[in-house]
């Protein structure tokens, strides 16, 4: 049996990480209750996860002495343990720091022979194990591998005939697995210019021409053949969950909002335009700050607001842009907040837009989906390689999570970017930088 010692952040990031370790003991160290205890008060995600947890020991607490070791369903014991005050760390090694406390119960245990994994998503701190030499790892179990991340599309070589009969069939069958809305660029293996543009129908199993080619929504024409796919993800009405992932100036966000402005405001298919982005640090308060709720929130939604007003202008520039917004918010069509005021909700026939998911971890990513309503599209965009949170990397942030899992549903689309549209400048930039 291995004993792994969780820090406060797996916790934090996972309320359900004490089953996670099969047939093992989990240790919780007295000082990470007792951080738990500081952040229970926080009305944000962070206190609700601390909330959620306490609960749970609470609940174990009936079953038996959590002192002595409580075993679960998974057939592991969860334990938590008091301070080894009598563990000698180096000098180095503040004896008051709370993580110090937390490496002394580890390093204590390991001294009795067991086969401590000591589990925290503090880089940092897993370095300071490493010196003690405790076996330290992240928090794996949301992780993906990001370079193999599902694309949401690929490019295959047929032969020119097949390319004909695409057409004059409407659908082509190959001997190649696809996932559901799947995109696939087919091209003439012969290096013709012959080629078409294709996504996957499972309920016919074949190759299918994409209803959405030639689309303008709200008058935006899309730049390359990726923003041609995600164009066709956002504005299917069979398609409820989208995710588009890349780097900066792809378009991810003006796409999201063009085709939540044509399917909500145009074509009245939804009820509303709901766009919400984390505040970061996640749920952070932010009633501190002077001013109404919209007012506090127009720094964190200045991206959003500024491809409104790239969107209302192009093709009628003139002065009224701003009228022409304030009225969109005022009679309801669209509403921005904070993810922190999503818990609790239920919305149903809205287009959602989650800009900047990255940020956002498995669990938060979860309370989001299950939001929806009935006939609520939501779309999610992220850049995994831009994430400000400290415990998340491009492999265990919600978003990658979120594509790894739902890759395969009928209802699910996702396209990674791969090409800037900004500026040259911009393009440069993520190359080079």
């Amino acid at each position: 049996m291995k004993t792994f010692v969780l820090d406060t952040n797996v916790l934090l990031h996972d309320p359900d990480s004490v089953f996670s370790f099969k047939d093992n003991k989990v240790v919780i160290p007295m000082t990470v209750i007792e951080e738990l205890d500081s952040f229970k008060k926080l009305n944000d995600e962070r206190g609700r996860s601390a909330r959620l947890i306490s609960r749970t020991l609470d609940e174990l607490r009936t079953k038996g002495k959590l002192s002595e070791g409580v075993k679960v369903k998974s057939g592991g014991i969860v334990k938590i343990e008091m301070n080894h005050h009598d563990v000698d760390l180096p000098k180095d090694f503040s004896g008051q720091k709370a993580d110090n406390q937390i490496l002394s119960i580890a390093l204590g245990l390991k001294l009795k022979n067991e086969k401590v994994i000591f589990i925290t998503k503090d880089i940092n701190l897993r370095i300071k194990a490493e010196i003690l030499d405790i076996q330290t790892q992240d928090y794996e179990k949301s992780k993906v591998k990001i370079d193999e991340l599902y694309a949401g599309w690929k490019e295959v070589k047929v032969s020119s005939e097949k390319i004909d009969k695409f057409y004059k069939d409407g659908k082509l069958s190959l001997k190649q697995e696809f996932y559901p809305n799947e995109f696939i660029s087919l091209k003439d293996e012969a290096g013709s210019s012959k080629s078409a543009l294709t996504k996957f129908s499972k309920k016919d199993n074949a190759l299918t021409p994409i209803f959405h080619q030639n689309s303008l929504p709200w008058g935006l024409k899309p730049l390359n053949v990726e923003q041609k796919f995600a164009v066709e993800l956002l504005l299917c009405n069979d398609i409820n969950l989208v995710t588009l992932i890349g780097l900066p100036g792809a378009g991810k966000t003006i796409l999201a909002l063009a085709c939540g402005l044509q399917k909500t405001v145009e074509e009245r298919y939804f009820r509303k335009l709901y766009i919400a982005r984390p505040i970061i640090p996640m749920g952070r308060d932010i009633g501190f700050l002077p001013g109404t709720k919209e007012e506090k929130l127009g720094a964190w939604m200045g991206a959003i607001n500024d491809n409104l007003e790239f969107l209302m202008d192009r093709g009628h520039p003139d002065s009224k842009t701003e009228e022409k917004i304030d009225y969109l918010f005022t009679s309801g069509q669209i509403e921005v907040d904070s993810l922190t005021y999503i818990r609790g909700r239920s919305l149903p026939q809205q287009y959602i837009i989650i800009d900047d998911a990255q940020n956002l971890t498995p669990h938060e990513v979860k309370t989001i989906i299950s939001r929806a309503g009935n006939g609520t599209k939501i779309v999610l965009t992220g850049d995994p390689y831009q994430i400000d949170n400290p415990y998340l990397d491009a492999s265990s942030n919600g978003l990658t999570y979120l594509v790894e899992r739902f890759k395969g549903q009928s209802l699910f689309g996702h396209i990674t970017f791969s090409k800037s549209e900004r500026s040259n400048l911009a393009a440069l930039s993520s190359e080079l930088l």
